[in-house]
């Protein structure tokens, strides 16, 4: 951690934490056991937020830690207002570094109004709305083994490989659970050809969304896929910023997936869901694999979305942190308390 001016307290700190999680993650990328996650703090407590990204993604740690000791010699007041938030946060810095400090200080705001974030920023609360649940790869056997132990969750997402396996999964998958609705994630996993190919297979299994076929930068071919099916097409690794948006709009592709991590906070993330639905889009509100400070700012969130991928409590063994609850039905609820509402556990404490 960066060390304080003994003259001046900063007017933030920070601390790493190694999440491990319940299974090893596989998606197409590889298979990870554990994750790094930040812990970002405003001076006295005042604002909680959080700085993770997964491995795969080009941002450096030293990259977001030296943002954050930057930002900690800052001697200008935190805002006062919401708008005011956007202005504070310097733009020059990763994603995750600058979604830290913008949910810290929506923390930090809400708190001093005595309000949940989401009614602070008058947003619709997420009432009785579901989120899916993650299958990592595996042999199609253990994953729709998996999805029927899974039985009470409505909404499965299978992650695939882009190997010679990937539509026996889904077959499998649908299979064992013909009553879930079904999402598909390759992560950027396969070729145009693949996934023109695969499209009969994945109608005639009734998937909902497929996520991120392609890779990031082939947004056009992207579109070429959405124009051969009604499946909706959603972008996740091609949505960076809001030029992408509208390169996605224009593509024709159908929704977005939002990540408050990859895309710099909460503020960047509700106005790309306003020019999303300005574009006519359907709008993911996703997560990394990250704790209960990032994942329930992002709940927040939920009341503006079509799906929900709010899953990471259920896939970390360790988050020292309680906020957002799934419940038995899969559905998602809130702390009532103000200000984002993650606290420490008391285990951790």
């Amino acid at each position: 951690m960066q060390p304080a001016d003994p003259q001046v307290a900063p007017c933030l700190s920070w601390q790493s934490l190694t999440l491990q999680l319940r299974v090893p993650f596989r998606l197409s990328y590889g298979a990870t056991q554990e994750r790094t996650a930040h812990w970002i703090r405003l001076r006295e407590d005042a604002g909680w937020g959080e700085g993770t990204i997964p491995p795969y993604y080009p941002v450096r740690e030293i990259e977001l830690q030296a943002y954050w000791d930057r930002t900690a010699l800052r001697t200008e007041p935190f805002p006062e207002r919401f708008e005011q938030i956007s202005d504070w946060v310097n733009p020059d810095g990763p994603g995750p570094a600058r979604a830290a400090v913008d949910i810290a200080l929506h923390d930090y705001i809400s708190r001093k109004l005595g309000l949940p974030l989401h009614a602070a920023l008058n947003l619709p609360a997420p009432v009785n709305k579901a989120s899916s649940f993650t299958i990592s790869v595996d042999t199609p056997e253990s994953m729709a083994a998996e999805a029927r132990r899974l039985d009470r969750f409505p909404i499965l997402k299978l992650k695939v490989a882009g190997d010679e396996e990937d539509m026996p999964r889904l077959e499998a998958v649908r299979a064992a659970r013909p009553d879930a609705r079904l999402f598909a994630d390759a992560n950027a996993g396969w070729s145009l050809t693949q996934a023109l190919e695969y499209l009969p297979y994945l109608e005639n299994a009734n998937l909902e969304v497929l996520e991120q076929p392609l890779g990031a930068g082939e947004i056009e071919a992207m579109g070429e896929i959405q124009a051969k099916t009604r499946i909706a097409l959603v972008a996740d690794e091609s949505l960076q910023k809001p030029e992408d948006l509208r390169r996605l709009a224009g593509a024709g592709v159908r929704g977005v997936n939002i990540k408050l991590m990859k895309v710099g906070g909460l503020g960047p993330a509700l106005d790309l869901m306003k020019q999303a639905r300005k574009a006519g889009m359907k709008i993911m509100l996703g997560c990394m694999i990250e704790t209960a400070v990032g994942l329930t700012a992002a709940a927040h969130l939920a009341g503006l979305a079509d799906w929900l991928d709010l899953d990471a409590c259920l896939l970390v063994a360790n988050d020292p942190f309680e906020g957002m609850r799934f419940g038995d039905d899969a559905l998602i609820s809130l702390p009532q308390r103000p200000g984002i509402g993650a606290r420490l556990r008391q285990s951790a404490a």
